[in-house]
């Protein structure tokens, strides 16, 4: 139906003319800006790459994308956009090869996400100029007043869902709940066990295009309480401006329910935003993701067909869409969840005791890259004589005997709380008071290296029951600030200290003899009451211009480390 103004003016339907063809431009040009690309990681630093029609890669300068890893060939691959605009990677037969998914690969069309692996080095393909550009286009209007035809559906409990087939007395209700199974199905047929979530949502958004008659959807997801845009598509991959409502919005928020909206161009919020209207939109709908009452997200779909294009059964079969993917996308966080949980896990456990592993774990501790200053006790323990050991063993042998040293000495600083900041060869570096504060840092330190001596004296007896040469030890031990903090690149962090004091307790551990545990005067002021010791000779150490009073830790007050009765430093 033709308006008023258009009806008086005949330059009206060249203006909106004009006006489509505008955004069909800016379109054509934004699909140059945002082209597929290739994120390139290595050991040592990550590169962007927008994709040409031809890309070659290789460690050889000439290469397109150059990758400087030694196990990359000089020709290794190419990357070719096929007549369809889609990209084919292929390997050119190199030496080492190249990986999708652990499996060795020839060719692949790549998929939005791929990554393949060449030697250390990761590319990752990333196409903006489809979902991404969308989703840049869409935009949430300021809150006003609405004169909207609205239809609210309250989702009824979760128990009362389905009854028992025995107290159904209404075929509708019969109807509606065979419905909701049919649906259920058919989108967890679709979905499967999609855990991938960027996968996951276009999955949903496209299934609920072949069910409803809809011509656009997003996907918002809550971020710190605010539903954010995650995902647009629209039915026929057209790239336009999405208006959603900041009212819609809220009302599905705050009252957790599904909001039908009937003739849009009646909407004050689009009263300043003639490209809106002209676009025809007639109808919306707008449904929560709700798991256990638990809001996830948003789901909006509307359609530029006519006023009315939804009525209430589309809006209940939407919210059982919803419903089905609130389900998908709770499984989907939670399986992301428990994959990182593992692979920090993984990543701590080697570094940190049990129990502040679980508190990295549970987001309790973080170890962020950058460093603070902290008061910390380190300990350097060192094996006497193995350079000469390690002379006149096979390497298998060295390698057999630092392991079980290892695990037995970590095993005892774990106990006491302690963190493995690194092993240097055959010396063991731990940290006490990071990276959280530990009341009397000092003298679970002592203990440690107490207890490490009791462990190290079972040990060489098992040794020498076997004809085994025994390990030799010697213990430094040192309290000041340091900067602690996690150091490194992006791809590989280590939490460590640094600083003078750090210096200090490795070069005592250098002067300590077999059998030693050799405490700074700073440490000995914080254990002197509960740690019997022997005092020593000033000791001058390397890079020091003063002597240094130091002490020979022999155990607590009560005995020593071998279990003997002490007497007071």
């Amino acid at each position: 139906m033709r308006t008023g103004t258009e009806a008086r003016d005949p330059r009206v339907p060249e203006f909106m003319a004009l006006c489509f063809e505008i955004p069909a431009a800016l379109n054509w040009a934004a699909a140059y800006v945002n082209m597929p690309r290739v994120i390139v990681t290595g050991s040592d630093q990550q590169r962007d790459y927008e994709l040409r029609a031809l890309n070659t890669v290789g460690r050889h300068p000439d290469n397109t994308l150059q990758i400087l890893d030694r196990i990359v060939s000089k020709e290794h691959a190419q990357i070719i956009r096929q007549p369809n605009g889609r990209f084919l990677f292929r390997d050119l037969g190199s030496l080492n090869g190249s990986f999708f998914r652990g499996e060795r690969l020839a060719d692949r069309i790549l998929e939005e996400g791929d990554e393949i692996t060449l030697g250390s080095t990761v590319l990752k393909y990333v196409d903006q100029s489809s979902s991404d550009s969308l989703l840049q286009k869409v935009t949430i209007s300021p809150s006003g007043t609405e004169t909207l035809i609205r239809q609210r559906l309250k989702p009824p409990p979760t128990s009362h869902e389905f009854l028992p087939e025995r107290e159904i007395l209404d075929p509708e209700v019969l109807r509606r709940d065979y419905e909701k199974l049919r649906l259920a199905h058919e989108l967890g047929r679709s979905i499967g066990l999609e855990v991938d979530l960027d996968v996951l949502l276009e999955k949903i958004i496209m299934k609920a295009f072949e069910l409803i008659p809809a011509d656009r959807g997003v996907i918002l997801l809550m971020e710190d309480g605010v539903p954010q845009p995650r995902i647009a598509k629209t039915r026929h991959g057209k790239n336009e401006q999405i208006v959603l409502s900041t009212s819609i919005l809220n009302e599905v928020v705050q009252n957790k329910a599904a909001v039908l909206s009937s003739d849009a161009t009646m909407d004050s919020r689009f009263s300043s935003a003639q490209s809106v209207i002209m676009q025809g939109i007639r109808s919306t709908m707008t449904v929560p993701l709700l798991h256990h009452d638990v809001l996830l997200g948003i789901m909006h779909l509307d359609s530029m067909i006519a006023t009315n294009a939804f009525v209430e059964k589309d809006l209940q079969i939407f919210a059982s869409i919803a419903s089905q993917a609130a389900v998908a996308i709770h499984n989907s966080n939670l399986a992301r969840q428990i994959e990182q949980e593992a692979k920090t896990r993984v990543q701590f456990q080697r570094l940190l005791s049990p129990s502040l592993v679980d508190q990295v774990v549970k987001g309790k501790l973080k170890l962020e890259k950058g460093g603070a200053l902290s008061e910390v006790t380190m300990l350097f323990s060192d094996i006497r004589g193995f350079t000469s050991m390690s002379e006149s063993r096979a390497p298998q042998e060295i390698v057999r005997l630092l392991n079980e040293y290892f695990e037995l000495m970590v095993d005892v600083l774990f106990k006491h709380e302690g963190t493995l900041d690194k092993f240097v060869g055959d010396e063991i570096v731990a940290l006490f008071g990071a990276p959280v504060p530990m009341p009397k840092a000092e003298l679970k330190a002592v203990e440690c290296a107490l207890d490490m001596m009791r462990a190290l004296q079972e040990f060489n007896r098992m040794r020498l029951d076997e004809g085994q040469e025994e390990i030799r030890v010697g213990i430094g031990i040192n309290t000041g600030t340091v900067v602690t903090g996690a150091i490194g690149s992006s791809r590989a962090l280590q939490y460590t200290a640094i600083g003078d004091p750090v210096n200090t307790a490795s070069r005592l551990c250098s002067i300590a003899k077999h059998g030693e545990i050799i405490l700074s005067e700073a440490t000995y002021e914080k254990v002197k009451y509960d740690i019997a010791v022997v005092p020593m000779e000033p000791v001058r150490l390397k890079g020091k211009a003063d002597e240094l009073r130091v002490y020979n830790a022999v155990g607590l007050r009560s005995k020593d480390w071998r279990g003997e009765a002490t007497k007071p430093g």
